[in-house]
């Protein structure tokens, strides 16, 4: 069943006093775009995610947000600067003797000043990062494989309708092409005679005439391709691969069929059928565009 590019998802799972949150959301992209935000101490396995989700989802722009909270105490380190601790003091203290005002600072107050205290996160290993936020990991890509086989349902019933029609009128097409020499024919006979008169008319050379209009005129092989075009797409929609680049290739297939046609038609009821098709087509196109 074919996928849509667009979902969202979200999965948590707790154990071993770590809690780990991923949401993820997809657009449509014409290749895979993946943006991830994740605690600095897991930098180590940015880019093995990063590979495991383009391996897992082939198409789209990605955004994935991590997060990391501790059950019980976190592995993180506050740290005391107390240089720079007592060199905020000492100022405070110059500048009130400077001016002859009373200040005063509280320790609250002091270790609230910039680079006094900070937080030191130490960085996990590769293989014990994984470990952790792959089982999240996971779930968040099965429930937007989900989210986007259930759009890519919607899609492949709005895909089969739209191909249903454009084989109706197809068939119309070759109905109409079926006659386009006898009528061609006819023309030139009636236009013949008007000039000629009672002269009878040359049979051989009329047949002549017509034959050069059938291999000029003549759309049965376009009318083939297009339909092996159209049964072609009906596959692909049942396909578990990723296929929106494949529909992007027959809808250009199936354009140059139909323009083929419309440059040959010389009948009013086929032109219009040529315009019909052509916004099917315009539909379909613009659809296979979400497709991954």
């Amino acid at each position: 069943m074919i996928q849509s590019m667009t979902g969202y998802s979200r999965a948590v799972t707790q154990g071993d006093g770590w809690r780990v949150s991923a949401e993820m959301k997809a657009v449509n992209h014409r290749y895979c775009e993946i943006q991830i935000r994740l605690p600095k101490r897991y930098a180590s396995v940015e880019e093995r995610i990063r590979q495991y989700l383009a391996d897992s989802l082939s198409r789209g722009k990605i955004d994935l947000y991590i997060k990391v909270e501790a059950a019980g105490s976190d592995d993180a380190r506050l740290s005391v600067d107390k240089d720079i601790a007592i060199k905020y003091h000492d100022m405070i203290r110059e500048i009130s003797e400077m001016l002859g005002i009373h200040l005063n600072i509280s320790a609250s107050e002091l270790i609230a000043l910039p680079g006094v205290i900070t937080t030191e996160e130490e960085t996990r290993d590769a293989q014990e990062s994984w470990e952790l936020l792959s089982p999240t990991l996971d779930e968040a890509i099965s429930q937007m494989v989900k989210t986007r086989r259930i759009e890519g349902a919607r899609l492949a019933e709005d895909f089969l309708s739209r191909l249903d029609l454009m084989e109706g009128l197809r068939l119309e097409l070759l109905g109409y092409a079926a006659d386009i020499v006898e009528n061609y024919r006819k023309r030139l006979t009636a236009r013949i005679t008007d000039l000629l008169g009672q002269q009878p008319v040359d049979e051989s050379r009329l047949a002549q005439e017509a034959a050069m209009i059938a291999d000029r005129a003549g759309v049965d092989e376009e009318l083939v391709r297009l339909s092996s075009h159209i049964a072609q797409f009906r596959e692909l929609l049942d396909s578990d691969e990723p296929v929106g680049r494949k529909l992007d290739f027959l809808c250009q297939e199936i354009n140059r069929e139909i323009n083929t046609i419309g440059s040959k038609a010389n009948d009013l009821n086929m032109t219009k059928i040529v315009v019909e098709l052509k916004s099917e087509l315009e539909k379909l196109r613009e659809q296979t565009q979400n497709i991954r």
